[in-house]
């Protein structure tokens, strides 16, 4: 009997939809991950959930040795300094509880967030199941909007292809995010700790989002602060019969 191993980011969801495959004759097991067992057709299904929804299975640093905010100029942060992406929860063992589900699987079918961050995390998933694999999994990605059976069976029986190219933009913006934080943090600290010897602050953070965002909410109140009253004038008219 050949094995498929499904993947989900919740134990919510992955015990909903393993109910829903297997109309409530699923086995489970709540451990340190969740579990489910069952039959479809002449296939054994293994459904696991990536526990506690921590998301992405390896997070994207920059290098130890550009740390050091004395001797590494912050311009060095955007072109030079390399980066390198580790496992995130590494006490939950999940890439080594992936590996060992996945080796004796036939095939893998994801159950991810149906966004970019979904479609990354796919790729996550993909390179550590088939790290050490004699052969590639065959992996297929299903699509649903909602958790109800209608949903449900009809992305299974409407299986596709991770989109790489959505998981490539989630990289790119990672690394952009990542590299203009670390070299705007560390100038603009450096600067105004320069600047403003009494400065209460030992971190000035710089944000692609929240940076934006602040100024948004500065302009707001500048605008409240700033604001005057006027005497504005209504017309009415009377008409008499």
């Amino acid at each position: 009997m050949k094995t498929v191993l499904m993947v989900a980011e919740k134990p919510s969801l992955a015990q909903s939809i393993a109910k829903i495959l297997s109309k409530e004759q699923e086995n489970s097991r709540a451990g340190k991950i969740i579990f489910s067992q069952f039959l479809i057709y002449s296939y054994c299904v293994l459904f696991v959930c990536l526990k506690h929804r921590f998301g992405v299975l390896r997070t994207l640093n920059s290098l130890s040795k550009y740390n050091n905010w004395d001797k590494v100029d912050p311009a060095e942060l955007f072109s030079k300094a390399p980066t390198e992406k580790k496992e995130a929860s590494p006490k939950l063992n999940m890439i080594k509880f992936l590996q060992a589900e996945a080796k004796g699987c036939h095939y893998v079918v994801l159950w991810l967030d149906c966004d970019k961050e979904g479609e990354n995390i796919c790729f996550e998933v993909i390179s550590v199941i088939n790290k050490g694999s004699t052969r590639e999994k065959s992996v297929y990605r299903a699509k649903f909007s909602s958790i109800t059976d209608t949903d449900i069976c009809k992305a299974m029986n409407c299986l596709g292809e991770p989109n790489h190219n959505e998981a490539l933009a989630v990289d790119a913006r990672q690394e952009l995010d990542l590299r203009i934080g670390c070299a705007f943090t560390r100038f603009q600290t450096k600067y105004f700790q320069g600047k403003y010897g009494n400065l209460d602050s030992s971190l000035i953070s710089f944000g692609p989002c929240q940076t934006p965002t602040l100024g948004f909410c500065v302009e707001r109140h500048d605008k409240i602060q700033s604001f005057k009253p006027e005497t504005y004038w209504i017309l009415q008219a009377k008409v008499n019969p």
